[in-house]
């Protein structure tokens, strides 16, 4: 073989490349597992309805705190089945559980003190947590670029 030449073998093919992170799976992944949220709003909300009236506790759901935290498990249990399914380990979906919790329970505080009313935390509660949801996948990039 000529001197400064490579050999056929080290040069690698497109699909011997090495896998990249890529921003558009990226995106992709974070709407997939805000399309599984609704989801799950829509499918598991008629469950803990029926539920909770049978046994006497329909409150349960008026009731911003509890509601909000239905709500968010309602979403939390579509979102961690479908990272199952994409092979996420238990890790990555703890984290992307509490991201869907933290928004809540931080205003939590400002609905007991008074300072925002029921309507405010779910729509804040909503907003803030596609931001907690991104901040949790930024934290391991390659876990969220590569399905």
């Amino acid at each position: 073989m000529p001197t400064g030449t490579v050999p056929p073998s080290s040069i690698e093919s497109p699909a011997q490349a090495p896998h990249r992170p890529s921003a558009r799976r990226f995106a992709r992944h974070f709407v997939e597992m805000v399309v599984a949220m609704a989801v799950g709003m829509v499918a598991l909300h008629p469950l803990w309805t029926v539920t909770l009236d049978a046994v006497g506790a329909g409150w349960l759901m008026e009731d911003p705190y509890s509601g909000a935290l239905i709500m968010a498990t309602d979403m939390t249990v579509a979102m961690s089945a479908w990272m199952k399914v994409r092979g996420h380990r238990w890790r990555p979906i703890a984290e992307m559980a509490a991201a869907m919790y933290l928004p809540f329970l931080v205003l939590f505080v400002p609905l007991a003190l008074g300072l925002i009313g029921e309507g405010a935390l779910m729509l804040w509660g909503h907003v803030l947590m596609l931001p907690a949801m991104a901040a949790a996948m930024l934290l391991r990039p390659h876990e969220y670029a590569h399905c």
